[in-house]
């Protein structure tokens, strides 16, 4: 049995029990957060709490986790580039394209599909549609990802992701000039008309920061380097979108444009948005020493880059 405790801060008062849980356990489903309330293993202030028990700026929410179950998923032999592994954890490379977990509509060929095919030795902890996993990537992103092998690691490593002690960097494509140096501190929440989406305007929002670490323009678009401590759902995504900026080939932010002049045809090819997860940096959970990984483009993303300067330097 794990034993969790959260103090309320500001920004969550007036939060839904359920709601704030989720963001603070990414490794729990609201399914499974509001299972856990239901079991009589959340209090809140000392007391047992529903699921839209509503939350006060110094409550203390106590959360008891039972020991993880086996996953009885099944394992699929679908390709995953793994760039390390050890005891305690793999690093994987995740192909655009691929869900993370099985839920609504993706049953089967998800990232949990192929680390069950991949590694013998995976993780229960998270639940039983996810086990080992500790953050996530869009379906549409691809790049790098930690992945815990046992729920000792598990915790280490969400305990990491939940403090902001790990480094996350991105490359993307965007609309118009941007300029390296930019801040953007908007907070994020469900959009109150769109629920598929993610909104910097919600009325309950979470802080989420993003930096624009380096930028280079090309005429009509910029190339970014960008990080994020925050790990909100399509955190990048929403906040470039917000400053006029959104990622080109984005359909669900504004990132998808008919008509666009000859040098910039070729991101009409994009079939996902152009955001790549290029570099990971945190602390293996076993003995504390920084582990730093990169990935590349890949060949999708690069070669309209590639076009994108040929055509504008000729």
């Amino acid at each position: 049995m794990t034993h969790l405790d959260f103090t309320i801060a500001a920004e969550s008062a007036g939060e839904r029990l359920d709601r704030f849980l989720v963001d603070v356990l990414p490794h729990q489903s609201r399914s499974q957060v509001q299972k856990l309330i239901k079991d009589g293993d959340v209090v809140v202030q000392g007391r047992p709490a529903r699921p839209n028990t509503t939350v006060h700026a110094g409550d203390v929410v106590a959360v008891e986790i039972r020991p993880s179950v086996p996953s009885t998923l099944v394992a699929e032999a679908l390709p995953v580039p793994i760039l390390y592994q050890d005891a305690d954890v793999v690093v994987v490379d995740k192909p655009a394209g691929m869900v993370v977990h099985p839920g609504a509509g993706h049953a089967q060929g998800t990232l949990v599909n192929a680390l069950l095919h991949h590694i013998a030795d995976l993780s229960g902890v998270g639940g039983e549609d996810r086990p080992g996993i500790v953050h996530r990537l869009d379906r549409g992103t691809s790049g790098l990802m930690v992945v815990a092998k046992h729920d000792i690691s598990h915790r280490e490593l969400a305990r990491q992701f939940h403090d902001r002690e790990v480094e996350k960097e991105y490359i993307a494509l965007v609309w118009g000039l941007v300029h390296g140096g930019r801040r953007i501190d908007a907070p994020i929440g469900r959009d109150p008309v769109h629920r598929e989406k993610m909104s910097a305007r919600a009325r309950r929002a979470r802080s989420a920061v993003t930096r624009v670490l380096k930028a280079e323009f090309l005429e009509g678009v910029s190339l970014l380097h960008v990080g994020i401590a925050t790990g909100r759902t399509h955190q990048i995504r929403v906040h470039l979108s917000a400053i006029g900026h959104p990622i080109v080939g984005d359909p669900v932010y504004g990132g998808i444009r008919r008509h666009v002049p000859g040098p910039l045809r070729p991101v009409l090819r994009l079939e996902r948005p152009f955001l790549h997860a290029a570099r990971l940096v945190f602390h293996h959970p076993a003995d504390g020493r920084p582990m730093e990984f990169t990935s590349p483009l890949p060949a999708d993303l690069q070669h309209v880059l590639d076009e994108l300067v040929g055509r504008q330097e000729s």
